[in-house]
């Protein structure tokens, strides 16, 4: 009985620090930081967020399947609390069909993902700085 208890005074313990272990390592998100332009140098598809809460994507594909598209709307950033923080985009005027939104999830410093879940395809959108101005995307 007492191995019993031991066992689960460890076991208790030792999801206790696992718990404050991995709530140390989450990742904050600076949405201030957020607004500015990120482009994808291989396929030269860009997007930029506006501090007013607007968007302009051109030549962007947001997933495996898509073809790359000009679209635009509003953004928002979701906090999941947890993990998998994500800036919502509302595509406005039937940018992409029937598609109303898309996420675009943060995957680090500077850089946005358009992922699809159980699909290894994603595009990385790194931020470009204020200084050097975006390129026209190419056709």
């Amino acid at each position: 009985m007492t191995i019993k208890r031991t066992g689960r005074q460890w076991l208790a313990a030792v999801l206790a620090v696992s718990a404050v272990l991995t709530a140390g390592c989450a990742r904050t998100v600076d949405t201030a930081a957020l607004p500015g332009a990120y482009r994808n140098e291989k396929s030269g598809g860009q997007i930029r967020l506006a501090r007013d809460g607007t968007f302009t994507a051109t030549h962007l594909s947001i997933s495996s399947g898509s073809d790359p598209a000009d679209f635009h709307g509003r953004w928002e950033f979701v906090d999941s609390g947890v993990a998998g923080d994500f800036v919502y985009l509302t595509i406005e005027d039937d940018g992409l069909g029937n598609l109303a939104g898309v996420q675009l999830y943060t995957s680090g410093d500077r850089t946005l993902e358009f992922r699809t879940p159980d699909d290894p395809w994603s595009l990385k959108l790194t931020k470009v700085p204020v200084s050097k101005k975006l390129q026209p995307a190419r056709p």
